[in-house]
C-alpha cells in the first residue's frame, strides 16, 4: 500500500522519518491523519502486509498463540479518542541544547482510534498470576550508534504494567480517524496506550510478551527513562510513563507581530494523562498575574481540550511574552521551571511565547474624502 507524503508537516529528520505537526494551525480537536506527527527510530519502515502479518502472544500465559490480521478484525472492537504526545515534545526550548530530535510544539496530536482491547487478547491467552508487565514489540529494527549505544541490532519494544495493559481503553489499533493506518503510523496494527507518552504506543506491533519481572530493554532503561534522585543522588533509573499536565499556545506563534491596541484571540490546547484538565490560565506579564481562559471543546478522557482567551494588547509597541498553564483535577499545575533530572524528556514546564507588538495600521483614506 502507498503512504501519503504528509506534505503539511515539518521535517525534523528525513531518515528515519520524523515529522512534526505545525501546532500553530490547530483548529479542531481531531488531528487529520495527514497532519499527525510521525516518530520513527530506525531508517526503514517495516515492509508489512496485512495478508502475511501475524501477532504472537507469549510469555507468562497459559495458552500462547498467534493471530492474523483478518482474525483480529473479527474480534469485538472499540473506538476512542486519545491524544498522543512524544516524550521529547518541546525539546527545542531546552537550554543548553539537548541531544535528540529538536521538536518544537507539534510532536503531539489527537485521533480517533479503532481497535481491539489489549485486555481481550491477553484474556484469550490466559494471563498467569505471576504476570507483572506486558512487553509490546514492534517490527522496526536497527542499531543505535549514538550514545547510549544499543547492544547491536534491536527491535523497538516497551512494556506497561499488567494493570494498565488490562484496562479496556488500551487498544491494538488498526484504524485512525476511520481510515486504515498508514505505514508511517504503524500499519497494520499498533498499540494505543491512552494517558502515556507516545513511546508506549508501539507501532508495527508483532509480538506481545507477558513477563513475570520488570522489563529492562534498551528503550525501557537506556532510553525513554530518567534518573530518580534520593538524598540528592541519582538512585534509580525510572521508565517514562504517564503524561504530565500541560497547556500550549497555538496562536500567536512565536515571534508573531500583533497590532497594538487591539483584542487578539489567544488559543491553544491543554492535556494530561490519567486525569483531566480542570483549568487553563494565561499571563501576559511574565507570570506575575494570570487570567482564566475559556473552553472551546468538551472534556473527553485522554483527550486534549481546546481553549481561548481574548487578550487586550498594549497600546504601545514593544516585545511581550505570553504564557499559558494548565491545572488538572488533582490540583497539579504546570511548573514554571524545568526539572533538570528529566534529561531530554517530559518537557511540561511553562513555555513562554515571545511576540512583537507593532503599531496598528492607519485607517485607509478614500480618494473622495480628500
Amino acid at each position: 500500500m502507498n503512504d501519503s507524503r504528509l506534505a503539511g508537516l515539518i521535517i525534523r529528520e528525513k531518515d528515519p522519518e520524523n515529522l512534526e505537526y505545525p501546532f500553530s494551525t490547530l483548529d479542531s480537536v481531531i488531528t487529520p491523519n495527514d497532519r499527525f506527527f510521525v516518530r520513527s527510530h530506525f531508517p526503514a519502515l517495516p515492509p508489512l502486509e496485512a495478508r502475511t502479518w501475524r501477532l504472537r502472544v507469549e510469555g507468562a500465559v497459559d495458552k500462547p498463540y498467534e493471530i492474523g490480521y483478518d482474525a483480529l478484525l473479527k474480534m469485538p472492537s472499540r473506538t476512542l479518542a486519545a491524544t498522543i504526545e512524544c516524550a521529547g515534545n518541546g525539546r527545542i526550548f531546552l537550554s543548553p541544547k539537548a541531544r535528540g530530535l529538536q521538536w518544537e510544539m507539534g510532536a503531539v496530536g489527537t485521533a480517533e482510534w479503532t481497535g481491539i482491547p489489549l485486555a481481550a487478547v491477553l484474556e484469550r491467552a490466559g494471563v498467569q498470576k505471576r504476570a507483572v508487565e506486558v512487553v509490546l514489540e514492534g517490527a522496526d529494527t536497527g542499531e543505535i550508534t549514538e550514545e547510549p549505544k544499543s547492544p547491536g541490532k534491536i527491535s523497538f519494544a516497551r512494556s506497561i504494567p499488567i494493570k494498565k495493559a488490562q484496562q479496556p481503553d488500551v487498544l491494538l489499533a488498526y484504524r485512525m480517524n476511520g481510515a486504515e493506518l498508514t505505514p508511517s503510523h504503524g500499519f497494520p496494527v499498533r498499540a494505543v496506550v491512552p494517558g502515556w507518552y507516545g513511546m508506549a504506543s508501539v507501532k508495527w506491533l508483532v509480538r506481545i510478551i507477558v513477563t513475570d519481572r520488570p522489563f529492562t530493554g534498551y528503550f525501557q532503561t537506556a532510553d525513554y527513562a530518567y534518573w530518580a534522585r534520593r538524598d540528592g543522588l541519582p538512585a534509580q533509573r525510572i521508565p517514562l510513563g504517564e503524561v504530565e499536565v500541560k497547556a500550549q499556545i497555538a496562536r500567536p506563534a512565536r515571534h508573531e507581530a500583533i497590532a497594538a491596541g487591539t483584542v487578539y484571540r489567544v488559543h491553544g490546547a491543554a492535556w494530561t494523562g490519567e486525569t483531566e484538565v480542570a483549568r487553563v490560565e494565561v499571563s501576559a506579564d511574565g507570570g506575575h498575574t494570570w487570567e482564566a481562559a475559556r473552553w472551546r471543546s468538551a472534556p473527553l478522557p485522554y483527550t486534549w481540550r481546546l481553549w481561548e482567551y481574548d487578550w487586550k494588547t498594549p497600546d504601545r509597541p514593544g516585545n511581550m511574552m505570553l504564557m499559558a498553564r494548565a491545572t488538572d483535577t488533582q490540583g497539579h499545575t504546570q511548573p514554571m521551571e524545568r526539572d533538570a533530572h528529566r534529561a531530554t524528556y517530559m518537557i511540561s514546564h511553562v513555555l513562554p511565547i515571545p511576540v512583537q507588538i507593532v503599531p496598528a495600521p492607519s485607517p485607509s483614506v478614500d480618494a473622495w474624502e480628500i
